[in-house]
């Protein structure tokens, strides 16, 4: 169904190719007519899109509960990603246990290794004055930094796990069900191979040695938590970079603003984050009746939460659709609010901003190679399928 008025008041489908396409646009005409709209789409649900009104859903755990449905429509997987799945006060036992490996103080500790993944992967393709950008860069920078530092994982493993993820993933892929029993095998066999290593003081071994609520970790909770781990640190960063990408080629002037200003570099990344964030949507399940936006939403009735609208809502960001460096407050939800904020975010940010050091220093003039449009995945995740670039060095 085309995307009408009709469509965003009452048949809203984030499945739609037609939204990939049309994100932005449509999110913002929903902010203005319907901030708060019900959809009758994969058995109902509600569309939440103003930042206020997200913003409090999300921080409101014990009337729109992760535990009682996060997806819409939600996926049959082998494997519950674990803590996504829970509330508090079962989340926090798990949280504290991913937390502490994504510090600010343990991420420092990748920096070099990711800086030297960075320049090797530019090596590789920086001769030839072209590429396809998420092949080349995007995706293999967010599949082997994280699996070589933080999972310590066979590298030549990570081309078919990534492949797995992303075709669990991604709704309607003709490999979907066998992408998730794929990662579970893989999952499994992973974690029984660590457990004959000798320790490698790593986030793996923390989890295989967890006490939950004072008894051991299960084999099913040890699953979920690599499961979670994997999917939160691929497609997100990947689709990051890839949208940053076509940002720079739509606007070469913002590229060159930032090789003259490097020591704004951090403040860039969270501008482009709440722009073009990878992770644009999440879902909850209402535990009792409440009210948001002027809406009754009832018991069992589930929630679509839009970061990507609240993030462009003028209420929260002057000129919210225009990049600003000097920008005097940025709340962007682009890592999600209240206890289920994304624990990776320090991973993510680092990642990110040695990614545009090391790609505004070495590539200029760099354009969009041929006249095609970007196709986008857009479910929860939003990623360039392919960004074929030219540039010069």
């Amino acid at each position: 169904m085309a995307i009408t008025a009709d469509w965003r008041a009452r048949h809203f489908d984030h499945l739609s190719p037609d939204l990939a396409a049309d994100l932005h646009d449509t999110l913002a005409r929903m902010r203005d007519d319907h901030p708060v709209a019900w959809s009758d789409e994969h058995g109902g649900f509600w569309v939440v899109t103003r930042y206020e009104d997200v913003l409090r859903v999300a921080q409101d755990w014990e009337t729109f509960s992760s535990a009682q449905g996060v997806n819409v429509p939600a996926p049959a997987t082998p494997v519950n990603a674990i803590p996504e799945v829970m509330d508090p006060p079962l989340h926090r036992e798990f949280k504290r246990l991913i937390n502490a490996w994504f510090t600010p103080t343990v991420v420092g500790r990748y920096e070099a290794a990711t800086r030297r993944l960075v320049t090797r992967l530019i090596d590789g393709f920086a001769e030839d004055g072209r590429c396809e950008f998420m092949e080349a860069f995007a995706r293999p920078l967010a599949g082997l930094a994280f699996f070589d530092d933080v999972l310590h994982a066979p590298a030549d493993q990570v081309p078919a796990l990534y492949e797995m993820a992303n075709a669990a993933s991604t709704p309607n892929h003709p490999r979907r069900a066998e992408g998730w029993q794929g990662m579970a095998a893989w999952i499994t066999g992973f974690v029984a191979r660590r457990r004959t290593e000798p320790p490698a003081g790593d986030v793996v071994d923390a989890v295989l040695g967890a006490e939950i609520e004072g008894r051991p970790i299960t084999d099913h909770e040890i699953l979920g938590v690599v499961q979670l781990l994997i999917l939160g640190g691929l497609e997100t960063t990947a689709g990051a970079l890839g949208q940053f990408m076509v940002r720079f080629c739509e606007d070469a002037e913002l590229a060159d603003l930032l090789r003259t200003r490097p020591e704004a570099l951090p403040a860039a990344v969270e501008e482009l984050l709440r722009l073009d964030p990878p992770f644009i949507a999440i879902a909850r399940t209402a535990t009792r009746d409440a009210e948001v936006g002027g809406q009754r939403i009832e018991a069992g009735q589930r929630v679509l939460l839009y970061w990507a609208s609240a993030n462009r809502d003028d209420a929260e960001f002057p000129d919210p659709h225009t990049f600003d460096l000097d920008r005097a407050r940025n709340r962007h939800l682009s890592f999600g609010a209240g206890p289920h904020r994304c624990a990776g975010s320090n991973l993510a940010r680092m990642n990110l901003r040695i990614a545009l050091e090391e790609l505004l220093r070495r590539l200029h003039d760099v354009r969009l190679d041929g006249d095609g449009p970007i196709h986008y995945h857009s479910v929860l995740n939003r990623s360039p399928q392919a960004v074929p670039i030219t540039f010069t060095t």
